[in-house]
């Protein structure tokens, strides 16, 4: 058996490959729509042809390349027979066998993140009919379980959960390897090991999440505390649900000179700035948004900013850096890029154009002129309880769009976070919506503690 686990850490996002060289044939499971060349690479050096891609379930946290992959290779598409997907696809049910060569693959049904959700137990007949490995795809994660409010309400989800987990995939014995489909860094779960991958034995006597307990009592934990969902989820679940399976790929970004990029500004086009945070606050278009594209979880932050279906112009650092932004955006659906400003911020500037600057301060200038100033920590709650400025105001940087009305655009406000990226994000959009008097804390907390200041919580 041939076997190959690929992952992309901007996301947690984690693909497979399956196949038997001896018959020449292969499955990918969960692929990303970023990982086909990558994909095709791979099976065409080991001389291996792709006959099925097989989904999980409809992905909410990225754009797949089952579409892509089917027209390239012909390969045909298998999903659950609850997927309810307008593609050409082969329905699977739970117990269904697929077989390539010397692999088998056995599906399970694990309804709970949502209700099509499948798990693929693997085995290499060669060495024995039973499972060596299971793919969990959104169930079962190293060291966490799926969250289970993406497709219905949250306690649903988990009561279906629970089934899925204590009684299909812990039934498995004590060896079976588990590959997941996300890793740490996924917005599928709360509280991933950043190792890819464990096995059912391990993660049965470590996995805080498979702690024994009642169904009850299981639905109130996955229950509580959930990570906000990105507006641009449901986007992104459509799109894996339509027919782009004989659709070539459509947009190509480019340069665009200071005349067409404001004229792309003028007909709606949100400015997105993927520079670092300190070009971006030393001058920026104004009322452009900011992502830093090398902070993390860029095209995630993009998605908690930006609507949906927004038409999206880029500020960047380098030239190369386009391609790669493009490519960001367009895995969580953000597909309408005409380009990025020509020369960037230099050439903006020579043109005479409007520049709008973001002051920053350090945490000792902070600590000094607190009471002449809001405080706004824009962290998430769990990093709030843990510990935070006394009197600091919370709006995480993600509902500062839906609750700006709570601050005053007059009063000086010092946007804080962790680090000084989410901090820059969130007083990109205060300046955008007219707050003149905003500061960015460079470094964030963790400079604040550092510098051995006081905090509360």
């Amino acid at each position: 058996m041939y076997f190959k686990q690929l992952v992309k850490e901007d996301l947690g996002c984690a693909s497979y490959l399956l196949g038997c060289p001896n018959a020449g044939t292969c499955a990918v499971v969960d692929p990303r729509l970023d990982m086909v060349e990558e994909i095709l690479d791979l099976v065409s050096a080991k001389g291996l042809h792709i006959t099925a891609v097989i989904e999980t379930h409809n992905h909410a946290d990225h754009i797949s390349g089952h579409g892509e992959l089917a027209r390239r290779v012909g390969a045909r598409i298998y999903v659950h027979e609850l997927a309810d997907v307008t593609f050409p696809h082969q329905t699977l049910k739970d117990g269904d066998e697929l077989v390539f060569g010397a692999v088998k693959i056995r599906v399970i049904h694990t309804p709970g993140h949502r209700p099509e959700h499948i798990a693929l137990a693997v085995a290499d007949t060669t060495r024995s009919d039973d499972p060596w490995l299971v793919l969990t795809g959104d169930s079962l994660f190293i060291g966490d379980v799926a969250r289970p409010d993406l497709a219905v309400s949250g306690p649903e989800g988990a009561e279906a959960l629970y089934g899925s987990i204590f009684e299909r995939l812990l039934a498995l014995e004590d060896g079976v390897e588990v590959y997941p489909a996300h890793v740490a860094g996924s917005l599928c779960g709360r509280g991933m090991n950043a190792k890819t991958s464990s096995t059912i034995g391990f993660e049965r006597k470590h996995n805080a999440a498979l702690t024994p307990r009642s169904r009850a009592e299981f639905v109130e934990a996955l229950n509580a505390n959930l990570p906000q969902r990105p507006p641009n989820m449901s986007t992104i679940i459509e799109r894996n649900r339509g027919d782009y399976t004989h659709e070539k790929p459509g947009m190509v970004p480019c340069e665009l000179y200071y005349t067409v990029f404001q004229q792309e500004m003028a007909a709606g086009a949100l400015v997105i700035d993927t520079r670092p945070p300190d070009q971006f606050c030393a001058g920026h278009i104004p009322g452009a948004l900011h992502a830093a594209l090398r902070g993390s979880a860029f095209a995630t932050r993009v998605g908690f900013i930006a609507p949906p279906t927004s038409r999206l112009l880029l500020v960047v650092e380098r030239d190369a850096d386009l391609q790669e932004a493009c490519t960001q955006l367009a895995v969580v659906g953000y597909d309408q890029v005409p380009g990025a400003l020509a020369g960037g911020m230099v050439a903006w500037r020579a043109a005479g154009l409007p520049v709008q600057k973001l002051d920053q301060l350090s945490v000792e200038q902070l600590s000094e002129r607190r009471a002449d100033l809001l405080i706004l920590d824009v962290r998430e709650p769990g990093e709030w309880q843990e510990g935070h400025i006394e009197y600091a105001q919370h709006i995480p940087f993600y509902t500062i769009e839906q609750r700006r009305a709570e601050l005053d655009p007059n009063q000086p406000i010092a946007v804080i976070c962790g680090s000084g990226q989410r901090s820059a994000v969130a007083a990109a959009l205060l300046q955008r919506h007219g707050f003149q008097r905003v500061l960015n804390v460079i470094g964030g907390m963790e400079a604040w503690d550092r510098a051995g200041l006081a905090k509360v919580g």
